[in-house]
């Protein structure tokens, strides 16, 4: 297990013993003055908030891990682009190997997969690359005359003067053991949730019950909208041949070896699972993890001892997967690519890497929730 791996567990409370007290007691001294940093960032910043020429839509988290917030900006940005609508995402674009204020126009992993898989699914919306939100936005005002900007994880961008906060709770695991980072997995204190506009549960699909979090999140904000919604999968296309789709009935029943690297892992197999797929093996990688060609090598001989016949992985895995590929075929030691593009086989044995194509759909609350987004515009 990487350090990385074994804090995450210990602020989740997956580790128990003597040892683990210890830390975790040192943690807590760690999120005591976290949260004393946090919240003189919070109102320092708010006291000089940036008023940008744009109305402007914040989706975020207050938690670390896969909430999915960056699901929720796509569903918001198609929506206000069929409104007529000209937009910009901004977006801080996590392991980018790219300065700033970036136009994602060229479709290369240099921008983060998150913001690739954003722009390879958005078309010709453009996707702004800055951890400086504020810089990306006048560039994004000034290049691209937009009239719309939309936040992916900009709760925590608090010099930003924002027309409509969207926090998106993962009901799998809300809030954690509600302390702060390091101890926890909070981002902020619960208390900041007072800023938000609307919350948005996501995955409920994957609990039995919601009401606990809707009744903590009223008596924390009781103005603020909550809508429920689900990540619900789409197809499956293969990573060789993006263009053809594949029918999410196309694989029940078979032996399938899944590999991740997103805030999530779980909640991805279990995903799987419901479709009648066998899971024999999921290989959990950290999020935005830079796969190499040993790691591919390792998981194709693992599906193959497991009998696997398909191996799956996530579209924001797809991104770092396919510039990977670029790469190999572009070195000139003769390093082989991931896959056959002729036959989309894996070099070392007989089988293809598919991607399940997931999109968010709110089950409650879906007229009033674009009714507070069209109310920006007096629709």
């Amino acid at each position: 297990m990487s350090p990385r791996d074994y804090l995450y567990n210990l602020a989740v409370d997956k580790i128990n013993g003597p040892l683990a007290i210890l830390l975790k007691g040192f943690l807590f001294l760690l999120s005591l003055l976290y949260s004393l940093v946090v919240r003189v960032l919070i109102l320092f910043r708010g006291l000089r908030r940036c008023c940008l020429a744009a109305k402007v839509i914040s989706v975020g988290n207050i938690t670390l891990g896969g909430t999915g917030k960056t699901t929720l900006v796509q569903l918001i940005a198609e929506n206000l682009k069929s409104q007529g609508h000209n937009l910009a995402i901004l977006t801080r674009g996590y392991k980018r190997s790219i300065g700033h204020s970036y136009a994602c126009l060229a479709k290369d992993l240099a921008m983060g997969d998150e913001p690739l898989m954003l722009q390879k699914n958005l078309g010709n919306i453009p996707v702004i690359v800055d951890s400086n939100r504020i810089r990306s936005a006048k560039k994004a005002i000034k290049d691209f005359k937009v009239d719309m900007l939309v936040l992916d994880d900009g709760f925590q961008q608090w010099g930003i003067k924002k027309d409509l906060d969207v926090v998106t709770i993962d009901a799998t695991n809300p809030f954690g053991n509600k302390h702060l980072l390091p101890r926890g997995i909070l981002r902020e204190p619960l208390s900041s949730l007072r800023r938000a506009d609307i919350f948005v549960l996501t995955k409920i699909n994957l609990v039995k019950g919601v009401q606990d979090i809707k009744t903590l999140l009223l008596k924390i904000n009781p103005k603020a909208l909550i809508v429920e919604s689900e990540h619900v999968p789409q197809y499956f296309y293969e990573l060789a041949h993006q263009e053809k789709t594949i029918s999410l009935e196309a694989f029940q029943g078979k032996n399938a070896v899944l590999f991740s690297g997103i805030g999530d892992p779980d909640s991805f197999e279990k995903m799987i699972s419901n479709l009648g797929i066998k899971v024999g093996f999921s290989f959990k990688f950290a999020d935005h993890y830079s796969y190499s060609q040993k790691d591919l090598d390792g998981i194709f001989h693992q599906a193959k001892e497991k009998g696997a016949e398909i191996i799956i992985t996530t579209e924001k895995d797809a991104s770092r997967l396919c510039d990977m590929s670029r790469r190999a075929l572009s070195e000139q030691s003769g390093s082989r690519p991931l896959w056959n593009r002729a036959s989309g086989r894996y070099a070392i044995c007989d089988m293809r890497i598919y991607i399940l194509r997931i999109t968010i759909k709110i089950t409650s609350g879906i007229d009033k929730f674009y009714e507070r987004i069209h109310k920006l515009y007096n629709f």
